[in-house]
Order: structure tokens, then C-alpha cells, then sequence
């Protein structure tokens, strides 16, 4: 799939997109938003901004990362307008379809990605799940490198902690609990 191709706008460059890089937005949205068929929606809407808005990619070989900051930008919205909305889980969302059960290192892991500032979580997604570059991620959210090191560092660090500590305490409570 070339970006020409989604420039002149035919439609089989939609069908490119979608086998390319569907996966990863979808991983991107999920991880951002936490629900598999708002990650779904996602997609659809970063592959329909695309197709209208290829002509305003000046940088082809910045396209993956122009990608995900659409991407990134709609699951933003999508959590922006639900904000007001509480939501009962009664079952958890084990995502895929195989029925393999998570390992408890990935739950607690993807648990406190969830519990992450939401643009932070975007950061964290893009860095490490979609394994943009640093300078990639900042282009894609719109802030410095140093910014997004910043947050990085910063989620890292509460990663760190929280699976130190899967129970939620905090670090005074776990040495002296």
C-alpha cells in the first residue's frame, strides 16, 4: 500500500490499510480506552480520517506515526466523551477470541496501564505497544520530546510501583505492613 494510492483515494487502499496496520490501532485503542468495541470504532473512524485527510501527510515516511496520532486522537475523543458515563463491568473483557486465560503478570500489568493519566496512557501505548520512537510519539500527541519523556518516565515509575505492590498499597503501607 503506498500513501499515493490513499491519496487518489482508491478504495482498495482502505482495504490495504486495514490488513497493514488494524491491529495495531485497534491495540492502540484498547489499551487507551479498555473496551473492544470502542477500539473497533476506533479503527474504522482512523482508517475513514485517513482516507479524507491523506492529502494533508506532507512526510511520507512520517505516515505510521501520522497514523497513530489519528488513532490516538479519536480514542482521546471517545474517552473525553464518555468521561460522564459510568460503566458496570460484569464480566471482564479478556480480549481476542482464544480462551486462553491472561497470565497474572499481564493482568496486573494492562490493570495499571488502566490506572494511568489518560494522555499518559496514550504515551505509554504509542512508545511501547506501538513501538513508535520517542520523537514519533511527541509528533503523534502533539508535545515536546522532553514532555514525552517526562511522562514517560513518570508512568514508568507508577508501573513500577504498582507491580511491586499488586494490592494497592502504598509504598510506606508494603515496607511496614
Amino acid at each position: 500500500m503506498t500513501v499515493e494510492a490513499l491519496r487518489r483515494r482508491r478504495p482498495e487502499a482502505l482495504d490495504d490499510l486495514l490488513a497493514t496496520y488494524g491491529r495495531q490501532i485497534q491495540g492502540v485503542a484498547y489499551l487507551i480506552l479498555r473496551d473492544r468495541a470502542d477500539a473497533e470504532d476506533v479503527v474504522v473512524e482512523t482508517l475513514l480520517t485517513a482516507f479524507e485527510r491523506a492529502g494533508d501527510l506532507r512526510d511520507d515516511t512520517a505516515f505510521r506515526p501520522w497514523l497513530m496520532r489519528i488513532a490516538t486522537n479519536h480514542a482521546l475523543g471517545v474517552r473525553r466523551s464518555q468521561s460522564r458515563v459510568v460503566r458496570l463491568h460484569v464480566v471482564p473483557d479478556l480480549g481476542g477470541g482464544d480462551h486462553v486465560p491472561a497470565s497474572t503478570d499481564r493482568v496486573a500489568l494492562l490493570d495499571g496501564v488502566a490506572d494511568l493519566p489518560v494522555r499518559m496512557r496514550a504515551a505509554v501505548v504509542l512508545r511501547y505497544y506501538a513501538d513508535l520512537s520517542v520523537e514519533d510519539v511527541a509528533l503523534a500527541l502533539n508535545k515536546s520530546p522532553n514532555t514525552i519523556k517526562a511522562q514517560l518516565q513518570t508512568a514508568l515509575d507508577r508501573l513500577r510501583i504498582s507491580l511491586a505492590d499488586p494490592f494497592g498499597a502504598s509504598p510506606s503501607e508494603a515496607t511496614h505492613g
